[in-house]
């Protein structure tokens, strides 16, 4: 009977204030009429799959795992002055992944042309060996596409597209990110050199500058660098942008979002043509998408009164811009998942690895360069 089991990862944060993350074993999901299933072969790990699997009030130094195998459990403290932020899941067993790929093995009656083909999906419940889901929400894959190929094909490459949708439907012209060395990041650099979209790229370390200078960037500003501010002005000035995509939420002691206003207000008003004590009438508007920094955003508002600070996310986007656009993000990320959109991995680990303490604590880090892959069937 093992042939009809699914395993799958569950967290749950239990009312004793432990995190607990386990292997768990389900019927192997059977296919409606518009559905198939999925042998899932590959899923990253994403910074946003880390709130529900880890979640953001997890004592990392207090991991503790009990048994092997599919009968591994580890568990984590909940910081006490958190607990309360996750009694809407407490005591419930919740399972985890945003996206990842494989091949479709079986289909309901009006898909069953979808079988063997390698598809994309952002399904949730992706850390799991099977999947049914609808076959409309499947990207299917060009032929020679592997499953490890297609893992990141949604979060990483939509929200990067999502992000010159966006800067064209608010009429700015141009573009600043941070975090710009990240697998999202290059894959902007690639987009925006493509598609002729100026691009100001900041980072936080001077390798990260050497290989965005590998991949054509031309704006690149290092925050660890004394006259940081200084190039920002200059690039900003350059390029025109006024659209900014934080994927901190802080960065740089909380105040990177407000530098990135500052470095606008600064070089808009190099080009003003008249003073004015409300400041320049340029609108300037940065997104924070991330939460790669969980220090306060710390705003000191030298950026005059046209201005901006939002939030951003891929699904409202998506609704914004309508399915017959949205189909088009799609098929580009199909044909460049190997160019464009390609990812890499530190490491393809198991269910088993994925829970133990040393590799949790990696992928915590949300390193640059350290990208985990799940393999559900290793």
């Amino acid at each position: 009977m093992s042939d009809q089991i699914s395993k799958e990862i569950r967290s749950k944060v239990t009312s004793d204030g432990n995190i607990e993350i386990s292997i768990a074993k389900t019927d192997k999901p059977v296919p409606t009429d518009d559905q198939v299933l999925i042998e899932v072969q590959a899923s990253p790990i994403n910074p946003s799959d880390l709130g529900l699997l880890l979640s953001f009030a997890a004592d990392l130094e207090t991991i503790n795992v009990s048994g092997s195998g599919d009968d591994t459990v580890t568990t984590m403290k909940i910081h006490p002055a958190l607990m309360g932020a996750m009694k809407p899941r407490l005591d419930e067993s919740m399972p985890v992944g945003n996206e990842g790929a494989g091949v479709i093995v079986d289909a309901g009656a009006n898909v069953k042309d979808l079988i063997g083909q390698t598809v994309g999906l952002a399904g949730g419940a992706m850390y799991s060996q099977y999947r049914a889901v609808p076959a409309a929400s499947c990207l299917v894959m060009n032929e020679g596409t592997t499953a490890p190929q297609a893992a990141s094909s949604f979060v990483n490459p939509l929200t990067a597209l999502g992000f010159i949708e966006t800067m064209n439907m608010e009429n700015h012209t141009a573009i600043v990110h941070t975090a710009a060395a990240s697998n999202l990041g290059q894959m902007l650099i690639k987009i925006c050199k493509d598609d002729d979209v100026p691009l100001v790229n900041i980072v936080r370390k001077s390798e990260h500058v050497e290989l965005l200078k590998s991949l054509g960037a031309k704006y690149i500003c290092n925050t660890s660098d004394d006259d940081f501010m200084e190039s920002l002005v200059s690039a900003l000035v350059e390029t025109g942008a006024t659209l900014g995509f934080d994927a901190t939420g802080g960065g740089n002691n909380g105040e990177l979002p407000g530098q990135i206003l500052a470095a606008m207000e600064i070089a808009a008003n190099k080009t003003a043509k008249e003073y004015s004590r409300y400041g320049s009438d340029t609108y300037k508007q940065v997104y924070i998408y991330g939460g790669l920094d969980q220090s306060p955003t710390i705003l000191k508002r030298s950026f005059g009164m046209s201005w901006g600070l939002g939030g951003w996310l891929l699904t409202p986007m998506i609704g914004r811009i309508g399915m017959e656009r949205f189909q088009k993000m799609r098929e580009r990320v199909a044909a460049e998942i190997t160019t464009t959109f390609a990812s890499n991995y530190v490491q393809e680990i198991s269910f088993e690895e994925m829970l133990q303490p040393e590799i949790i604590k990696s992928y915590a880090k949300q390193a640059t360069g350290e990208k985990y892959l799940v393999t559900p069937h290793k």
